[in-house]
């Protein structure tokens, strides 16, 4: 069972660490606890080292005034995933189901705060007892979470978690515009669904007092209904529209921030490649399902010496997922983004639970990766053929 002493040695750096969340489990690891959070506290002892430990009901905090030993205990549990925000990056690190620790950094582009007081409520960027939330079906009429309803809740709060870090890094660093009331940022949600996310957003935006109006994509006319209602009923539908149609095809005026949550399949590729040809500023997209590279590798196979990779389904199935999202990111990169791909909810909630979050930079990068890649695999990323199409392949 890995430790993690890369993780170890960031959790005892009480200078520069801002927060640090365990969660999943290791392979054949029975973990007593569904997720932890580390961060340091003053109190009028002292500075400790504060532990929280989540089952599936309750939190459980202790302060420790030997962060080594109590680091020690804490990496010893088992825990799969550990991603540590500092002051100056964001590192991800995890252990896969062979036992190799990944490690994936991202450099911060301003400062991180740290927050030590000890007696804040728990940190959520909205409340649950926000009126968008009971309408939504999340909620009760006291703004209690529903039980059947906490891993939709849990999703919902770790995007806008997501979704606040990104655009507050973007504004800071001169890559998204201030938004005014008259110039407002354009946000746009492709394949909005029932739109769980699309509002919590924008109840987010309100909240941060950042001027913005939210339309919402889909091929569906009854979500088109449902989401006019909702946005009706919570009286913020001069700020919020929803329109029928496909995320290729869609007709918008271009969007400072683009969203495309769980857009099946290559429909995730379309929302990129519209992101890319808006020139938008801020994109998150969380991909769901990969079948068609899926489809290809099986095919044409695999090249040598790589055939056993491809041999029994599942690995060939989860293969093409980790090559679908590496190869987008690759893509993105080459026409000016800055990306990183990212868990962004543990899996026991959904299995949908990767998150490309890309900033627009104008650098473009190398496509010389990507470009052999799909050469030695015979790949046609549908996202690389979109691009072509619309004469943007590079920068």
């Amino acid at each position: 069972m890995q430790d993690f002493p890369e993780v170890r040695g960031l959790l005892l750096d009480e200078e520069g660490l801002v927060r640090a969340v365990g969660s999943g489990a290791q392979r054949d690891v029975r973990v007593p606890w569904r997720r932890a959070e580390v961060r340091y506290v003053d109190l009028a002892a002292g500075r400790r080292l504060q532990v929280e430990l989540f089952d599936e009901r309750q939190a459980f905090t202790k302060n420790y005034d030997d962060p080594g030993a109590a680091l020690d205990e804490l990496l010893s549990i088992g825990f799969a995933n550990w991603h540590v925000e500092t002051t100056t990056e964001s590192v991800q690190v995890r252990v896969n189901r062979k036992g190799k620790v990944l490690v994936n950094r991202s450099r911060r582009a301003e400062p991180g705060q740290i927050d030590r007081s000890h007696d804040r409520t728990k940190e959520r960027l909205l409340s649950a007892d926000l009126p968008v939330f009971h309408v939504l079906g999340l909620t009760d009429a006291e703004g209690r979470i529903k039980p059947s309803r906490q891993a939709k809740f849990r999703q919902t709060e770790e995007f806008v978690r997501a979704l606040a870090s990104v655009v507050d890094d973007a504004v800071k660093a001169g890559q998204l515009r201030k938004p005014t009331i008259e110039t407002p940022w354009r946000v746009a949600d492709l394949g909005c669904g029932n739109a769980y996310l699309t509002f919590a957003a924008q109840a987010w935006l309100v909240q941060e007092g950042w001027p913005a109006v939210v339309i919402g994509v889909d091929v569906k006319e009854q979500s088109r209904r449902h989401n006019a209602e909702v946005a009706a009923e919570l009286g913020v539908a001069d700020a919020m529209s929803f329109v029928v149609g496909s995320i290729g095809d869609v007709d918008l005026d271009a969007p400072d921030i683009v969203l495309a949550l769980h857009a099946c399949d290559t429909a995730t590729d379309d929302a990129l490649a519209q992101a890319v040809g808006w020139e938008s500023a801020v994109v998150l997209a969380a991909p769901c399902c990969h079948h068609d590279i899926a489809a290809q590798i099986r095919e044409v196979g695999a090249p040598e010496p790589y055939s056993l990779l491809v041999r029994d389904g599942i690995v060939r199935e989860r293969l093409a997922d980790t090559l679908t999202d590496a190869l987008r990111a690759a893509l993105l990169r080459s026409v000016g983004y800055r990306v990183d791909v990212i868990e962004f909810i543990e899996s026991a909630h959904t299995p949908r639970n990767s998150l490309i979050r890309a900033v627009r930079t104008g650098h473009s990068g190398s496509r010389a990766e990507y470009d052999a890649l799909v050469e030695q695999w015979h790949l046609r990323p549908r996202l690389g053929e979109l691009l072509a199409s619309r004469g943007r392949a590079s920068e």
